[in-house]
């Protein structure tokens, strides 16, 4: 069975989710393009807070099934 892509936005949200998870910039945000890198940013900012509220590993996964 073929694995359907998720579209850009998700994926743009979840990369940064990633990296605010993992403490990273914001100023890392590979994307220039105003809508990408605002759903990015906003996962950045989100996983930034999953971090300083110590949500890591199988947490961290949970949260981020619930707001994709």
């Amino acid at each position: 069975m073929k694995r359907h892509k998720r579209d850009r936005d998700t994926r743009a949200y979840t990369r940064g989710y990633q990296a605010g998870l993992e403490g990273k910039s914001q100023d890392i945000c590979p994307f220039g393009a105003p809508n990408p890198r605002y759903n990015w940013i906003s996962g950045w900012r989100e996983g930034r807070t999953d971090q300083i509220h110590g949500y890591t590993g199988v947490a961290s996964v949970h949260n981020l099934k619930n707001m994709g």
